[in-house]
């Protein structure tokens, strides 16, 4: 293809096959996109198209800026960089975000070059800078990329907010840009795609409660049922909130400690129900082992943690979690079946 002879206005001069125009404006159906994936549904098929999109009318000595295949991503991006002339080189992430996706090695050195090479970017460009985002350092190789295709690696800022200023600012980030926030807020949002799966497993365990009500000797009360319900609840959302205010760097510690502390206090308020020494003993290393097991789950959603961070802190803590889990729920069983409280034999 003869780029040169190719003009940028997207008016219908320019019949390459080869990118998609985009533009800037976010729909309806992008937001209730963004939605339904922040809550689970349809979350691992909600991306785009990899290869090469125009937003604006670029040029070929127009910016690239590198991204996944996530939608969310793709459309947060262009949003952000609205007002901006620039190509966008979208990878095959498999519907991941930069982050997780530079973790798992999706967002990485040999995509980005299948890329480059796929999309024959140097027919759109005569410069040879790629802008990154920086939370995807950690799955691209800067020296490979430019060995073997020639194109030089740029880490951009974290948010893609920042992005027109550092291009204004001639590939130049200050110390802000640099920052990993991660406030109340980023944390928040990130919730729900914990609290859909945790609640699924959640209400079968309460109908089998329910079930087991009509054979064992003490049945199971509402209490134990918005136990369980607080310790799931611990773990996915009050430890994720309060992350930077918890004691401890592992997540799983985190967690156990907001379990624990979830635990004690619901064995005061409910003192005065029934539920023998061994049922309260069960639920003292049950609750702080599912919450601190949730908690754990977070640090794939957290920039606070590398992947051979995660890797390690989970070789660690699972056994324990697993442990606090089989002996606190083996307890609780017992008690239901074997052990009749002392309110109830008054």
């Amino acid at each position: 293809m003869n780029q040169e002879s190719c003009c940028y206005s997207n008016e219908g001069c320019c019949t390459d096959p080869e990118f998609k125009s985009v533009n800037s404006l976010i729909s309806l159906k992008d937001i209730l996109g963004s939605w339904k994936a922040r809550w689970g549904i349809g979350r691992m098929e909600y991306k785009v198209d990899t290869g090469i999109y125009s937003l604006g009318s670029p040029n070929d000595n127009s910016p690239v800026i590198v991204s996944a295949n996530y939608k969310m991503t793709f459309d947060i991006l262009r949003k952000d960089l609205s007002g901006l002339n620039c190509w966008l080189l979208i990878l095959d992430t498999k519907g991941i975000n930069v982050w997780c996706a530079a973790g798992k090695g999706t967002f990485g050195t040999a995509e980005l070059i299948n890329k480059i090479e796929q999309t024959n970017l140097s027919n759109y460009i005569k410069h040879k800078n790629l802008i990154l985002p920086q939370l995807g350092a950690t799955g691209v190789s800067a020296h490979e990329v430019k060995q073997k295709t020639g194109y030089h690696v740029i880490y951009g800022p974290v948010r893609s907010a920042d992005i027109k200023e550092f291009i204004a600012n001639n590939f130049t980030a200050t110390k802000e840009m640099r920052r990993v926030k991660f406030d109340l807020w980023d944390r928040l949002v990130l919730t729900p795609i914990e609290v859909v799966p945790a609640f699924k497993k959640l209400f079968i365990i309460i109908g089998g409660m329910f079930f087991a009500n009509l054979f064992i000797k003490k049945p199971f009360e509402k209490s134990e049922v918005s136990g369980l319900t607080g310790a799931t609840l611990s773990g996915t959302i009050i430890t994720p909130a309060l992350l930077p205010y918890i004691p401890g760097k592992a997540f799983s510690v985190k967690g156990w400690i907001i379990g624990l502390l979830f635990a004690i206090c619901s064995m005061l308020l409910n003192k005065s129900k029934s539920g023998s020494s061994i049922a309260k003993i069960g639920y003292l290393l049950l609750y702080p082992a599912i919450s601190s097991y949730l908690a754990l789950n977070f640090t794939g959603a957290s920039t606070y943690t590398s992947p051979s961070g995660v890797q390690k802190e989970m070789k660690k803590s699972l056994p324990f979690i697993i442990s606090g889990v089989a002996l606190g729920g083996l307890l609780v069983v017992i008690s239901h079946i074997f052990i009749r409280s002392n309110h109830d034999k008054t």
